[in-house]
């Protein structure tokens, strides 16, 4: 996994402590994982105690955001006062929209409307009206740490198709995080949004799904929803990721927009609905950092 640290040096995770008593057990259990053919975490992508306490903070105020916005998001309004909002809100307690000049995205948030599947623009032309569905996805940079979570909102009344659309993917988003444990894996995770949200005759997106995050934007590993209980990356304590997965009304294909090389829509039309929550994974379960 990484240099082979002496029982008796300082262990890799900055405790401290002698390796012999902090990691060492830890390392050889994920090597007997390794051994068996599974994809294991190393070391890189797994967070200590002062880390996770530094990415709570970020979180604070990607939660902060996201909560004015639950309690401010109203028909007529334009997505980009959301931008604006979301920008001087992150930046008045400290911290930088992550998404902004992120790979040339322009703006401090995606809002993603009715067909739009993730990177909506925000933009003065979008107006919210009755009966549209937003995911307005916010991460923030606080001191070096990320945090990343989302949010799905309905315009006034809303049509019972779409109601339950973002109620079930809600429902994947919980069920999912109900499979995140130690040595467990993330295909378990995955299996279960998958299942879920498939018995509800719904798809769920391929191309794009969740990731690491908390030292990066985007850390390993990626985190698809089209997965098998069993496979994909073994969980440890100290690993952070999200789960969020995009949930089609309709056929499962999308396409990105030419112009911008963002936006990423439905190919059929129909409704598409994302929660996203950024996960701990702890020594007895698992622990929301974000949402």
């Amino acid at each position: 996994m990484t240099t082979k640290i002496g029982r008796n040096d300082p262990c890799w995770c900055n405790s401290g402590r002698k390796y012999k008593i902090c990691h060492q057990a830890f390392d050889e259990r994920i090597a007997s994982y390794a051994a068996q053919g599974h994809i294991v975490p190393t070391h890189d992508i797994i967070k200590n105690a002062e880390q996770v306490a530094k990415i709570k903070e970020s979180c604070k105020v990607n939660i902060a955001v996201l909560d004015y916005i639950e309690k401010n998001i109203h028909e007529g309004m334009n997505t980009a006062e959301i931008d604006r909002i979301v920008y001087d809100m992150t930046t008045d307690m400290g911290g930088i929209p992550a998404p902004l000049n992120y790979e040339g995205y322009p703006f401090s948030v995606c809002t993603s409307v009715n067909d739009q599947v993730c990177h909506g623009f925000p933009s003065e032309k979008v107006i919210l009206k009755q009966g549209d569905i937003i995911n307005v996805d916010c991460s923030t940079i606080l001191d070096g740490y990320f945090s990343d979570s989302s949010r799905m909102f309905a315009i006034g009344e809303i049509s019972p198709e779409k109601k339950k659309l973002v109620e079930v993917t809600k429902e994947c988003v919980e069920l999912g995080l109900k499979e995140v444990k130690p040595w467990g894996f993330l295909g378990d995770m995955g299996q279960a949004v998958h299942d879920h949200a498939f018995a509800n005759g719904y798809t769920v997106v391929r191309e794009i799904g969740g990731h690491g995050v908390g030292l990066k934007f985007h850390e390993e590993p990626w985190v698809g929803y089209n997965s098998r209980r069993g496979h994909e990356m073994l969980l440890v304590p100290g690993m952070i990721f999200t789960i969020e997965p995009m949930v089609n009304m309709g056929k499962v294909d999308i396409y990105v927009d030419d112009e911008n090389d963002w936006e990423v829509y439905t190919a059929d039309g129909k409704p598409s609905a994302q929660w996203e929550i950024m996960v701990l994974v702890t020594e007895d379960g698992a622990e929301v950092l974000c949402w």
